[in-house]
């Protein structure tokens, strides 16, 4: 048991990178779920933090945080779809939330954190990134 607890060996690191890139990304639906199901409401109050308009900046948000987060969940194009994604959590953290106290962008921030790591580490064998590049037997 204590080989077992103190090992630096991994128990299973597909399990990990699995309950790790579902959890965040089903996480994140929710944020986009709720810019996408009120779009109307939430263009006439969403930031243009980048100078690109309030319109684009919402889809933009949009696409990456329900979109590229439906394909992280599923684990498609994984690496791709953490780029908008990190990239959302960058403005949200340094940009939109700049002036606000740390308390207000740690999501953001935490959320940046594991996009990284998912993205270092990649989607694992339980994705469907896995299963189409596992090697094939005949």
């Amino acid at each position: 048991m204590k080989n077992w607890l103190f090992s630096t060996r991994p128990i299973s690191k597909d399990i990990g990178i699995f309950i790790l890139r579902v959890g965040a990304a089903l996480m994140m639906l929710t944020h986009g779920w709720d810019k996408l199901s009120n779009y109307s409401a939430k263009l006439m109050t969403f930031s243009d933090p980048l100078g690109i308009g309030s319109a684009l900046s919402l889809q933009l948000a949009i696409f990456a945080e329900f979109f590229c987060a439906l394909l992280l969940a599923i684990g498609l194009m994984t690496r791709l779809s953490l780029v908008p994604l990190m990239i959302t959590m960058l403005v949200a953290g340094f940009v939109a939330h700049a002036a606000d106290p740390f308390p207000a962008k740690e999501k953001a921030f935490l959320f940046l954190v594991i996009f990284i790591v998912l993205f270092l580490l990649g989607p694992g064998k339980y994705s469907v990134d896995g299963q189409l590049n596992r090697p094939r037997r005949y």
